[in-house]
């Protein structure tokens, strides 16, 4: 007999396509049933273009469809698909959004830069006790944007988007591999006037989310093969979180696919999302970085299944 209450989330991104397949138990947990991961890079030439690439539709549109097929293998009758930055400013967006919502049988969502920290914020509060009635701040850094959120431990108290990402930082500064210091400088200069006139605590917790993060927080941990519950909750001092950009910015991307805990799909962007962090985890000047491997699919699957 299938759950009483079974869903499915995906979320289109600008690097990623994510699926979450979750059910509610009998004790009211949420627990994943299938969390998988794609890579479509509907971003490419974003950033310069203002639409999306044909190419880059096409591989989405087929990943879709499995998709589609993952849903219907676990039974799930209630799918919601959420899309992110790169269908916010796309001019070109309803060339993908039409025929993935007829793929996916569900109405594709944009949502905006506050509903898509919000739901950053909510995925970390259900699954990170370690951080709830203190003050932290979430950074879920994606392809195209960077979500922040302030919480004060109970309740958010500020919550933004900006448009800096992992892709869209590679593809305008890293023209060299490896990148060379001069477009290093210049990345980590477009990184801080973005954050410079956020209103930003200082000495809190940065809890980390979304690919980039728990691609760092897996070389960290040196794993070989992907362990989501070594990964969530993984802690590194910024100490080891700047020496490990070091590392990424250093090497070749064919060096960077080699190394363990790093996907062979992000070697070419994530000195970008890396150096992302590590600039606002200096911003912050935080004690500790939490990794979370629950982003915003998790956040709309706590909110869809604990009603």
């Amino acid at each position: 007999m299938l759950p009483a209450v079974r869903l499915g989330v995906i979320d289109i991104g600008t690097n990623t396509l994510l699926l979450l397949v979750a059910e509610r138990c009998a004790d009211g947990k949420v627990r994943a049933l299938a969390d998988v991961c794609r890579f479509g890079r509907l971003g490419q030439g974003l950033d310069a273009s203002g639409r999306l690439h044909p190419d880059a539709i096409a591989r989405c549109l087929v990943i879709c469809r499995e998709l589609r097929s993952l849903l219907d293998l676990h039974g799930v009758a209630r799918t919601r698909v959420i899309a992110t930055q790169a269908v916010r400013e796309a001019e070109n967006a309803a060339e993908l959004t039409g025929p993935a919502a007829a793929l996916l049988g569900a109405p594709v969502e944009v949502i905006d830069g506050p509903r898509e920290a919000e739901l950053a914020y909510q995925a970390q509060v259900r699954s990170l006790p370690a951080v709830a009635g203190a003050p932290f701040v979430v950074a879920d850094v994606g392809g195209g944007s960077t979500e922040i959120v302030v919480s004060d431990g109970a309740r958010v108290q500020s919550a933004v988007s900006v448009p800096i990402g992992a892709v869209r930082l590679a593809e305008r500064h890293l023209k060299s591999d490896p990148p060379t210091a001069a477009e290093r400088a210049a990345l980590d200069r477009d990184v801080d006037a973005h954050l410079a006139p956020l209103t930003l605590p200082t000495r809190v917790p940065l809890v980390a989310s979304a690919g980039t993060a728990t691609n760092l927080a897996a070389a960290d941990l040196g794993l070989d093969r992907y362990d989501p519950d070594r990964v969530h909750g993984h802690v590194m001092t910024p100490a080891a979180l700047a020496g490990l950009t070091d590392r990424l910015w250093a090497a070749t991307a064919a060096a960077r696919r080699d190394l363990p805990g790093i996907e062979p799909q992000r070697a070419d962007v994530i000195p970008a999302g890396a150096a992302i962090f590590a600039r606002l985890a200096a911003r912050l000047e935080t004690p500790r970085v939490i990794a979370s491997d629950r982003g915003i699919r998790w956040g709309l699957a706590y909110e869809e299944l604990e009603r």
